[in-house]
């Protein structure tokens, strides 16, 4: 199959999950979720993988098992690539992202030391404030104070408070997604901008590990 582009029925599925997040809103309506969100992420991501790689899908279904909130359903479908590309359709529309997640204890060490380091640290602040000038958010989870041992001064300190670090950028439902190759075109291209971070992340840390 070729992707043909989303539809306003992807949106509005996950509009309707946001306020009815249950099992009979799913049952009732899995043949919009798997016609109009799955089938066409499937085939996007399969455009993308001769550049980008091979893109896995998570699972619809939450994992309630230690979580306060026992909704069953995510209200997001997410893919990513072993690199640390990825992508997601919500209610919103569609977002991009990539670079560091859930990093392992190791990994994050290894990040801080490389961060520490004049030469790759300078070179991890380059790539962040460009992908800043091209109006993407630099996101992750933060240290509110520093790490242990840090100097108050630290030229990185920024980034050294995190303790995971991505950048992402979407844009919110609209028709043009229809268009199959708009849609590959601001994927792509994002994807490429956000190149430099996930290289960078590849060769300091690690790949990725989304199983946790």
């Amino acid at each position: 199959m070729v992707f043909t582009g989303f539809t306003d029925q992807a949106f509005s599925f996950y509009e309707g999950l946001q306020s009815d997040n249950s099992k009979p809103y799913w049952t009732s309506h899995k043949d919009t979720y798997e016609r109009h969100v799955r089938e066409p992420l499937t085939e996007l991501c399969a455009e993308l993988e001769e550049e980008f790689g091979a893109v896995k899908l998570f699972r619809p279904y939450r994992d309630v098992r230690f979580s306060k909130d026992k909704t069953p359903y995510k209200t997001h479908q997410g893919g990513h690539t072993s690199e640390g590309f990825y992508l997601q359709v919500d209610a919103d529309g569609l977002m991009v992202a990539g670079g560091m997640y859930a990093p392992t204890p190791e990994q994050l060490r290894r990040y801080r030391d490389a961060v520490g380091s004049e030469t790759y640290g300078g070179e991890l602040q380059r790539i962040v404030d460009e992908l800043r000038k091209a109006d993407m958010e630099i996101a992750g989870d933060r240290l509110k104070t520093r790490p242990r041992g840090t100097s108050p001064d630290h030229p990185r300190l920024d980034l050294l408070r995190h303790r995971s670090l991505y950048a992402h950028s979407g844009w919110p439902a609209d028709p043009w997604m229809a268009d199959r190759e708009e849609v590959l075109t601001r994927v792509r291209s994002s994807w490429r901008r956000l190149r430099p971070l996930v290289d960078w992340g590849r060769e300091h840390i690690g790949p990725p590990d989304f199983t946790r």
